[in-house]
C-alpha cells in the first residue's frame, strides 16, 4: 500500500480546492453554455472515479447503465440525470453536502439548451459541440484552404458556401443556416471576446464564391475585421509553396477554464473529429505554428487584400 507523503496530500487538497473554486466560477458565469458544462462535469467525474480506482463497468452498474455510457458522460458527449450523478457521487465517496450540490447544479445547468438550440432543424449534433466550444474559448486558431473561415464570412459569401455544401435544401433551410452562421459571429464583438487567429490560403481569396460582387464585399469585410484588436488575420500566398497543413482545414480552441484541455476540431463532410489527447494537440499546434511562421505577417494583410482588390479592378476595367 502506498504511503502518502504529507506534502503530496496538501498538494492534492490544494488542487481539489482550486478545481472546486473553478467550478463555482463557471456556474456563476457559464461561458459556452451546456457544452462546456458537460465537459467540465465529465472531467470531474472521471477524476473522482479514477481516484477511487473504480472501473467504468462498476460505475455503469451503479447507475444501471453500460460502461460506454460512463465513457460518453466523462467525455461530455451526453448529459445526465441528477439521480445518476447523485448515485455516482455516493459511489465515489463524495458526502459533503456543499460539494454534492455543486456537482448537481452543474448537471442541471448542463441540461439547459444553448442559444443555438433554436436552430436544431439545421444544426447537426456534431457541429453543435463546436458552437459551444467557440462560445467558451479564449483563443480560436484556424487555418482554411478552400473557404474564408465561417466566423469571418459575409452573408452573401456564407450563402454561396452553404448552397455548395447543401445543394438539395430549400431556400428557407439555406437562410436558416446563414442566419446561424451570422449569430455565431457575434461572439467576436462582445465584451471579453475570444482572440481569433486565422490563416487563410490565397486560394480561398481567389475563388469567387457567390460571384464577383459577393467576393469583393467579402474581401472588404476581411480588410475591416483585420483591424479589430482581437483578430489576427494572415494570408498564406501561393508563392510560399507547400504548407504543413495542406491536407485540410484545422481549428484549435484554447480555454481559460483549467478543466478544459486544448481541443482540435477537424471537420469532415457529414461529421467532425474532436481531438484532446495531449500528443494529438501538440502535433497540430506544431503544424499551426509552422503555418503562422510561413504565412504573411498580420501587418501585411491589408496590403495583400488591397492588392487583390486592385487586381480585381484591373480585370473589370479591361
Amino acid at each position: 500500500m502506498r504511503v502518502l507523503n504529507p506534502l503530496e496530500g496538501l498538494d492534492m487538497v490544494s488542487a481539489q480546492s482550486g478545481r472546486t473554486s473553478a467550478v463555482r466560477d463557471l456556474l456563476s458565469d457559464p461561458r459556452g453554455g451546456p457544452t462546456v458544462l458537460r465537459i467540465v462535469l465529465g472531467t470531474h467525474l472521471r477524476r473522482l472515479r479514477e481516484g477511487c480506482n473504480i472501473s467504468r463497468e462498476a460505475a455503469g452498474e451503479a447507475i444501471r447503465a453500460s460502461h460506454a455510457k460512463i465513457s460518453r458522460l466523462e467525455l461530455g458527449r451526453v448529459g445526465a440525470k441528477e439521480r445518476d450523478i447523485s448515485d455516482l457521487l455516493t459511489l465515489y465517496g463524495v458526502v459533503d453536502p456543499e460539494r454534492r450540490e455543486m456537482f448537481l447544479a452543474l448537471a442541471r445547468q448542463a441540461g439547459t439548451p444553448g442559444w443555438w438550440h433554436k436552430y436544431s432543424d439545421v444544426l447537426p449534433q456534431w457541429f453543435e459541440t463546436l458552437i459551444g466550444l467557440e462560445e467558451a474559448a479564449a483563443v480560436i486558431r484556424t487555418y482554411e484552404v478552400q473557404f474564408i473561415p465561417g466566423l469571418l464570412q459575409t452573408p452573401d459569401y456564407a450563402r454561396a458556401c452553404v448552397r455548395l455544401g447543401h445543394p438539395r435544401e430549400s431556400d428557407r433551410q439555406i437562410d436558416r443556416r446563414v442566419e446561424l452562421r451570422m449569430e455565431r459571429q457575434k461572439l467576436l464583438y462582445r465584451p471579453n471576446a475570444p482572440k481569433l487567429w486565422a490563416v487563410v490560403d490565397e486560394a480561398a481569396l481567389r475563388r469567387p464564391l457567390g460571384g464577383p460582387e459577393a467576393m469583393r464585399a467579402q474581401i472588404k469585410h476581411l480588410r475591416e475585421v483585420a483591424e479589430l484588436p482581437n483578430i489576427t488575420l494572415q494570408i498564406a500566398p501561393f508563392s510560399i509553396g507547400g504548407l504543413a497543413a495542406a491536407g485540410g482545414p484545422v481549428t484549435i480552441l484554447r480555454f481559460l477554464e483549467p478543466d478544459l484541455p486544448d481541443i482540435v476540431y477537424l471537420e469532415q463532410l457529414n461529421s467532425a473529429l474532436y481531438l484532446d489527447k495531449r500528443e494529438d494537440v501538440e502535433d497540430y499546434l506544431a503544424v499551426m505554428d509552422s503555418l503562422c511562421a510561413t504565412a504573411e505577417p498580420h501587418g501585411r494583410t491589408p496590403d495583400v487584400l488591397d492588392n487583390l482588390r486592385f487586381l480585381d479592378g484591373l480585370k473589370r476595367s479591361s
